[in-house]
């Protein structure tokens, strides 16, 4: 789906959305990859009641699950243009534009969830945060993607040898295809919304993604083999439009602020409760999921894309400041 056929979507679906919400002075439209019931879609519906209740009713928000109005990186663009409110996407597709944004993503840059809570919820995830508003965003909470993890259709992945010359879809970032480069593996970028079909048809052999994904986008079915090595424990953003932000009065604009807050907490109880239940289900379907890993050869072979992507004064300091968040 191109950019401009996206927009005319988006356009036709706040038509249809400022329909069905006429209680409310204005409706802000915000963009989900996932399907309806995930996590990060029922925190954002959550932020919306929270937002509607603090507002008397002014500011509503109508969620648009299931990439309806564009895969993230269109939907990220009509954010920045202001077409569409809001987006949760994860920081993959930011990395090209926003430096910062690469270090999070960095593999083996988290030790585990909890750190990489303490990271954001604190001075650093300010930091990258402000970091956006250049970009024409606005990030209001930071949710959870989870630990990111291969699986493929091939054959069990039991070490690094395993990857070599299998073809993996990855986000559209330059870290993304540098990581598999540097595993011996291929990577092939595409929008998230082909991978099933992709790995179906043999274009690639398969993917990496958290368990809820593996499990809500039907890749298990396809992809039989997953091999926990959670290379990427990556925070998503929920962002939103400058230019919509910028035309909300002060006291709303805090609100907005307290509401995708308060989501977050939410997001994260759903999501723990969504890994375990993913990964129940996966297995009972018929997948191989390798949880035994020995992540040290695969974290030594991270090192040169430490050394290209944390190439400044700046970035160095960050990897570093990161890494003694406890």
């Amino acid at each position: 789906m191109t950019l401009h056929t996206t927009m005319i979507a988006a356009l036709a679906a706040s038509t249809l959305c400022a329909g069905g919400a006429m209680a409310c002075e204005t409706t802000l439209r915000s963009a989900d990859t996932h399907p309806d019931g995930y996590p990060t879609v029922e925190a954002v519906k959550y932020m919306g009641k929270q937002l509607e209740e603090k507002t008397g009713g002014r500011l509503c928000i109508e969620v648009f699950p299931s990439a309806q109005l564009g895969e993230e990186k269109d939907s990220i663009e009509q954010t920045q243009f202001g077409v569409i409110d809001m987006v949760r996407s994860s920081l993959g597709p930011f990395n090209n534009m926003i430096p910062e944004t690469q270090v999070v993503s960095l593999p083996y840059i988290f030790r585990s969830e909890d750190h990489m809570h303490h990271v954001v919820d604190g001075p650093i995830g300010d930091e990258i945060a402000a970091a956006f508003e250049p970009n024409d965003l606005v990030v209001l909470a930071y949710y959870d993607g989870g630990s990111r993890s291969f699986y493929n259709s091939k054959h069990p992945v039991k070490s690094i040898a395993d990857l070599k010359g299998l073809k993996f879809r990855v986000q559209q970032s330059d870290v993304f295809v540098d990581m598999m480069d540097a595993l011996g593996a291929n990577a092939t970028p595409m929008p998230y919304g082909e991978v099933y079909s992709a790995i179906q048809t043999g274009v690639i052999d398969g993917a990496e993604n958290n368990f809820p994904s593996y499990d809500s986008s039907g890749h298990a079915e396809v992809a039989k083999y997953y091999t926990n090595d959670q290379h990427l424990i990556m925070p998503e953003v929920l962002a939103m439009s400058k230019s919509t932000f910028d035309r909300l009065s002060p006291e709303d604009q805090a609100a907005v602020k307290a509401a995708a807050k308060a989501s977050v907490p939410v997001m994260r109880d759903l999501w723990a409760k969504q890994v375990q239940a993913s990964i129940e289900k996966v297995k009972a379907g018929g997948a191989e999921v390798i949880m035994d890993v020995d992540k040290q050869p695969y974290i030594d072979a991270m090192a040169p894309l430490y050394d290209k992507y944390a190439n400044t004064p700046e970035l160095k300091d960050l990897v570093k400041r990161i890494q003694e968040t406890q």
